[in-house]
């Protein structure tokens, strides 16, 4: 489920709002988390990060299984699948001079360490919200809590900070705001636009998981449509990172759409825009949207640049497929795309071997909370050319 599209779309979406939200009643509609904490480190001079956190539950924020007839339309199955994944994170730098966002995908079968998860040290990226979230339950249960939506929400809370800790751990910079949408809201946002445009290279057929089904070139997708088509990676040459470069077309297709649809001249549209908004995300406490709407409102239209993080191989954990990463690597990687200062490295030099300090070793694998078994050939992945977003010309960019 790579549903967080209609949260970095919710970004666009408020820039392209701008008229309307200075009606002030724009962030009183939103959700809140405490997440992050007051205690979290944030960045400096006026740059902004913000984790997009695309959760993969067919339930709402109270637990309550979604409606069968949008079940229906998701092709996701019920509340007892997905579980709680975020199995979309995109990590979006917003410098203080507006002249360049950039959008860092990060794969969600990435193997990292964790905290604060009995049992476990180390998991998928994507994991550390539902394991943390079962965990916390887990304990308020045992203290006698009963109430489901007190449980439901309270494991939802310590599944963002879980998700937070680990995206900042292994990127090493500041987050300083987050959003977080499920399918329904990436479904209402499809539905409000009233379908997304999108080019693939070849035809695709993936009826039995996402319900993908789609001929090759240039389409006006539906809803439905949309949503399998950023939820297939089954049949794609490179799985889930062709699922990534999906991600980020969709991202430049929406956002385009939403700056081409006369939205600010069309109440009724920009109305149903907002509502989706306020019903499907939750942000970050503290964030002032309308006054991030205004700033971005008033910059020149920027440069979008998306990247995905590099893996060093595939591998096999616990019966799992995961990705094997260099810590160390991605860190450089992430402070050179935001223009950072370089991390300070914590690389060990063993002969002629770099060894880096973060990446999967036996040890740290058999941390792990069950029995490791390793692949004796591990693949290298082919990661594919990144999509670089133009929200204000040209056309959608085609993708496997």
């Amino acid at each position: 489920m790579q549903v967080v599209a209609a949260v970095l779309s919710a970004t666009v979406l408020v820039v392209t709002a701008y008229g309307w939200s200075t009606a002030g009643s724009f962030d009183a509609g939103f959700s809140r988390s405490q997440a992050i904490g007051d205690d979290a480190p944030h960045s400096l001079d006026g740059d902004v990060n913000i984790l997009l956190i695309g959760l993969d539950t067919r339930r709402d924020q109270n637990g309550n299984e979604l409606p069968a007839e949008v079940l229906d339309q998701l092709h996701a199955g019920d509340g007892d699948e997905g579980g709680y994944n975020a199995n979309t994170l995109i990590l979006v730098h917003i410098p203080a001079a507006m002249n360049k966002i950039v959008a860092v995908s990060i794969p969600r079968d990435d193997y990292v360490p964790v905290t604060g998860i009995p049992g476990y040290t180390h998991a998928k990226i994507k994991e550390a919200y539902g394991l943390k979230k079962a965990a916390v339950q887990d304990q308020l249960i045992a203290r006698g809590v009963t109430d489901q939506r007190k449980l439901e929400q309270a494991g939802r809370e310590a599944g963002r900070a879980s998700t937070v800790a680990a995206v900042r751990d292994l990127t090493g910079v500041p987050i300083d705001r987050f959003a977080e949408v499920t399918l329904a809201g990436f479904y209402d946002l499809a539905a409000a636009l009233g379908g997304v445009e999108v080019c693939l290279n070849a035809p695709v057929e993936d009826t039995e998981f996402s319900g993908a089904d789609f001929p090759a070139g240039r389409q006006q997708l539906d809803p439905a449509q949309a949503l399998a088509f950023v939820r297939q990676r089954h049949g794609l040459e490179n799985g889930d990172l062709d699922r990534t470069h999906r991600q980020q077309a969709f991202l430049t297709s929406v956002a385009r759409q939403l700056r081409r649809a006369g939205t600010l001249t069309d109440p009724g549209k920009l109305t149903a825009l907002m509502e989706v908004a306020h019903r499907n995300i939750v942000l970050s406490d503290g964030w002032n949207m309308t006054e991030f709407v205004r700033t971005l409102g008033g910059a020149d239209d920027p440069q979008v640049e998306f990247r995905t993080l590099p893996v060093l191989r595939y591998d096999v954990i616990n019966g799992q497929d995961v990705n094997i990463v260099d810590r160390s690597a991605i860190r450089r990687e992430v402070a050179a795309a935001f223009g950072m200062p370089m991390p300070t490295s914590t690389v060990r030099r063993t002969g002629q071997r770099t060894q880096p300090s973060a990446a999967w070793s036996p040890q740290t694998a058999a941390g792990a909370r069950r029995t490791s078994t390793t692949a004796s050939q591990p693949q290298t992945p082919a990661a594919g050319k990144p999509v670089r977003g133009d929200i204000t010309s040209g056309q959608v960019p085609c993708v496997n």
